[in-house]
This record gives C-alpha cells, structure tokens and sequence, in this order.
C-alpha cells in the first residue's frame, strides 16, 4: 500500500514546513492608485523615493514569515528590474536616475536576513505589443524569466499567475525546462508542471480536507476552468492561501488603511489555511514612498507575536506510530487547541481521526476530522484532562504521526 501513495519531494516538505510567506505587491499600480494597470501608465510615474527593501524584509522575519515572494512583473508588464526585453521597466523611471532595480534590493535584502526569496512573473502582459503573438512572445517570456532565473542568486519560487490568461496555451515545456535548468529546488506555482497549486480563492482560507494531492487547479479568480497540467507533474501538489492584508486590495491604495484586516481575522484565516494543512502567502504592500505603511506593519508584527502566544508551548506534545497515541498532561490541566502533524515524507495515511480527552477518568470525544496531513489545527471547548487520546480508525497505511500537541 505504502508505494502507491503520493509523497513530497524534499524540497516540497521543506516549503511546507515554511508554513507562511509574505507577498509583496509593488510596482506601476501602486504609483497610479490601482490594482490592474492596461500597460499604458509612464514609467516616469514610478519613482519611489525612499524605497527601502531592507525594511520589507525585515518585517516579514519579525513577523514569522519564512519566505518572501516580489512581483518582479505584473500584468501591466512594468518590470522591476532593468530587464533587457523591453523599455518599460525601472531603467526608463526616474528612481535612482533609471540605475535602480527593485528585484536585486530584495534579493539582497533577503539573503541578509536569511529570509528565501521567490518571484511573482505574470505570464499575461498588457504592454508587450507581440503578446498577439503567441510564438514570439514565449520567445520574449522566457528571456525576462531566464535573466531572473540567473541573475539574482537562488530562487525558492516561481509565481504564475493565471489571470488573464484564461485560455491561452504558453510554451510550459519550455518555461518549466528553464526553471528546471537554472533553480531546480524553486517551487513552482499553479501553471506548467506545479510543485504548489493555488487554493482557489484570494480569502487565504483552504476547505477542509485539503488534501495534499491533486490532478488539477483553477486558472483564476475570473474563471470555472481547470488548468491542465503537464504530465510529468507530479501527484503531490500541496495549496496555498493567498490573501492581501487590506481586504482584497493587493497593492497599496491611499486612504485605505480602514481595509486593514483585524488581528482577529488574521487568526481565523491562520487556523484555516496553515490549520487546514496549507501554507499562507499574506500580501503587504508598500506605499508609493517604497515603504510598508506603519499600520500594515504593526498588524503584521501583532499576528506574528500571536501566533508564537497561542502556538509557541504546547502543554504537552509527542510524536508515534499506529492508529493510536496517548499523550500525557502534567496534571489536570485546561486545554481548547490541539496541533496534528503527519510526517508526511511518508504521503498522507491517515483518513478519519477524532481525539478524545481523560476528564476525571472518562474518556470524552472533543474533536474528529479527516486530513491531518502536514498540519491540523483543532479548536475545541475548553476542557481540564490529565490525558489526550488520539484515534485513527481509517488510515491507508501504519500512521506515522510527527506530533499531537495540546494548547
């Protein structure tokens, strides 16, 4: 049984143990106070005088984030590195006289910190005029993605996103073969031959189950369709939750600090995305100094510090083998959350579970669930127990469980 289940690459489990990551949406919309530009706004617009990535970076480490992931081109097709394609990108700005690029302050910035960088690349451009033309623009596609692919150290992620391009056949062989060649521990997102595959929906909230494996994903927010991916994708395709921070606003629009999500759904969206067995991509964008907005940094440093408050130290925590565990509490004591891993190197075995607490030495169910995966995050009502029991009457093969904790 265990050789047919569907298992991580290593590079996989490590991305999954990241857990959350910061995305950072900057580039001409943000100069022009909005979320998709035509492609026709003047480079002269963008020039953000006091940019500092540094700042950014830093951020997203005090905040808990263990990746960082840049819009190097959005949809508009402003690049923001002086890309030799084409000349709409920072090099016709007048930021730091047209010598500036934003995507090597990042890669700096967070090889620094010892934060892994990614990049967001939009496959759909509205600028480049030989977009019409489907052969010559993969030509121009792959050129942009190999000087970022070679340009700027190592890569943890390649970030496709499907809107706009609902419809239209890009060269994956081609594209996926570069990503391959020169970073070959990257992730991949969503398009081509994924290693990650999007949740479905820009809330950063998973169903539940979300199980770790899949055949296919949508395209976009804008369309039913299912990508179809390239054969040798492999059976394993974790999810990830991306949400920005100001409620569905990705880039940095004047006045609307009011959109900032409260502690309290951050939360919410934690314990249903890192909770349900997905990573979080959270999105802060800076404002049209270069600089992430006071509020948005101190919502983002707050969840973190929460995050580490209600998660930090578990009461009481082990890890086993079988369809049952036992875990002791010190004494009585009160708990209302419980932390479920898989050691997933080993695929995903378990497929019903439910946990039980010892109150006053009776076993009382408090909570059952299906997918545990790489994580599951359990609220309950709060109960005092001396013992927790964790049960698995369905399971595919031995359950190998890498921790059962309780809060």
């Amino acid at each position: 049984m265990e050789s047919v289940l569907a298992k991580p690459t290593d590079a996989q489990r490590r991305w999954q143990d990241w857990e959350m990551g910061m995305f950072c949406h900057f580039g001409m919309n943000t100069f022009c106070d909005q979320e998709w530009g035509e492609g026709n706004d003047s480079p002269e617009r963008f020039n953000p005088a006091a940019l500092d990535a540094a700042q950014w970076v830093q951020t997203a480490k005090q905040a808990g984030f263990k990746y960082f992931v840049l819009t190097a081109k959005h949809h508009d097709g402003f690049c923001l590195w002086p890309t030799r394609t084409t000349d709409y990108s920072v090099k016709a700005s007048p930021w730091k006289n047209g010598q500036g690029d934003v995507v090597r302050e990042c890669a700096e910035a967070c090889r620094k910190e010892g934060l892994p960088f990614g990049i967001y690349v939009s496959p759909w451009d509205r600028h480049e005029p030989c977009y019409a033309d489907p052969a010559a623009y993969n030509d121009f596609y792959c050129e942009q993605l190999t000087e970022l692919l070679t340009g700027y150290g190592e890569l943890c992620y390649v970030w496709f996103d499907g809107a706009g391009s609902e419809g239209r056949e890009y060269d994956w062989t081609r594209i996926i073969g570069l990503v391959k060649k020169y970073q070959p521990d990257a992730m991949i997102f969503n398009m081509g031959a994924p290693t990650v595959r999007w949740v479905g929906n820009e809330d950063g909230l998973a169903p539940y189950p979300c199980w770790n494996t899949a055949e296919s994903a949508k395209v976009s927010m804008f369309s039913e369709n299912q990508l179809k991916w390239m054969p040798e994708t492999s059976a394993w395709v974790p999810a990830e939750c991306d949400v920005p921070i100001r409620k569905d606003r990705w880039f940095w629009h004047p006045e609307e600090e009011h959109l900032l999500l409260s502690l309290e759904q951050l939360m919410d969206i934690y314990c249903r995305s890192v909770g349900h067995g997905c990573n979080l991509l959270l999105n802060i964008a800076p404002n049209d100094h270069g600089l992430l907005p006071d509020a948005d940094v101190k919502r983002a440093l707050e969840f973190g510090a929460e995050v580490r408050r209600r998660f930090g130290e578990p009461i009481a925590e082990q890890s086993g083998e079988g369809s049952e565990l036992v875990l002791e509490l010190p004494a009585d004591k009160m708990i209302h959350h419980a932390i479920l891993m898989e050691d997933i190197a080993y695929g995903e075995r378990v497929r019903v579970y439910k946990l039980e607490a010892r109150v006053q030495g009776e076993w009382l169910e408090i909570c059952q669930g299906s997918a545990i995966g790489h994580k599951k995050i359990d609220l309950f009502q709060p109960v005092s127990a001396d013992r927790v029991r964790l049960v698995i009457p369905s399971f595919v093969d031995k359950p190998i469980i890498r921790k059962l904790a309780v809060y």
